[in-house]
């Protein structure tokens, strides 16, 4: 299997270059085992892992010493993974402290519609000016990235959302306008906590996997309509998945919140 990529959740690339702002930085690399690099990465999964399963309630105030005592740690790799998940968006703060985020539906309705319009308009500009060509060379490149993926899948991880998000990324960018490419990422990163729970199954691993290839070939062979259709039909059912998976843990948030105030 491919080795854990997906530490760094920031996929804030250069429009244009397909590589990471100088701000990004590099995911930070395995470690070999026992090291001080892995440690802090299985507090980072672990902590992420049980945030993310519905067991933590959102009224919940996450601290370094709870949390540490929790996993039998020190608060130094508590401390960094908190700060990680700032990033990732699955933890806010408020004037409390830190806290699990839920967004509400709305927010998300508004995100969805406003990511599968900057998503849909890369195709449809190069649709209505035949001057607008898409880079070849770089969907190419990110085609390899998928077969790859397609021939040693990874295991479902939340993480991935970065893997897809660099997919969606360079479709877009590699149509010419920066700004859609820069909207486009402030758009994922607001829905990226809830995004991960669309990589949590085997089977929505393979559909991305196998949808990603299949809208990236059509891209490449100038069949610009049927690309448009297949990323419509895959951003819609990912969306679905998305809001079925964030109705469950807003329910699960409720009952929590209940069961705290008996």
């Amino acid at each position: 299997m491919y080795p854990v990529l997906y530490t760094d959740m920031s996929t804030d690339v250069a429009p244009g270059s397909g590589q990471p702002h100088a701000g990004a930085g590099p995911a930070a690399p395995a470690g070999p085992e026992g090291s001080a690099t892995s440690r802090r990465e299985r507090v980072y999964l672990t902590i992420r892992d049980e945030l993310m399963s519905g067991r933590v309630s959102p009224y919940e105030r996450l601290t370094e010493e709870r949390l540490a005592e929790r996993h039998g740690v020190s608060r130094t790799p508590v401390r960094e993974a908190l700060a990680r998940l700032l990033a990732d968006g699955i933890v806010v703060k408020r004037e409390s402290g830190l806290h699990l985020y839920v967004p509400s539906f709305r927010e998300l309705t508004d995100l969805y519609e406003l990511r599968i319009t900057l998503e849909l308009r890369g195709l449809t500009r190069a649709l209505e000016d035949p001057t607008v060509h898409h880079d070849r060379a770089r969907l190419e490149g990110e085609l390899a990235h998928w077969y790859g993926f397609r021939d040693d899948r990874p295991a479902p991880d939340a993480g991935f959302v970065s893997e897809d998000e660099r997919f969606h990324f360079t479709l877009l960018d590699s149509s010419g306008n920066p700004a859609l490419t820069q909207a486009l990422a402030q758009t994922n990163r607001r829905i990226r906590s809830v995004r991960m729970y669309d990589y949590l199954t085997e089977d929505r691993m393979a559909a991305t996997i196998g949808e990603h290839i299949g809208i990236a070939e059509l891209v490449v062979r100038d069949r610009l309509p049927q690309a448009l259709e297949a990323l419509r039909a895959h951003v819609g059912a990912s969306r679905e998945v998305v809001m079925e998976r964030a109705a469950a843990a807003l329910e699960m948030t409720r009952l929590m919140a209940r069961e705290e105030q008996r």
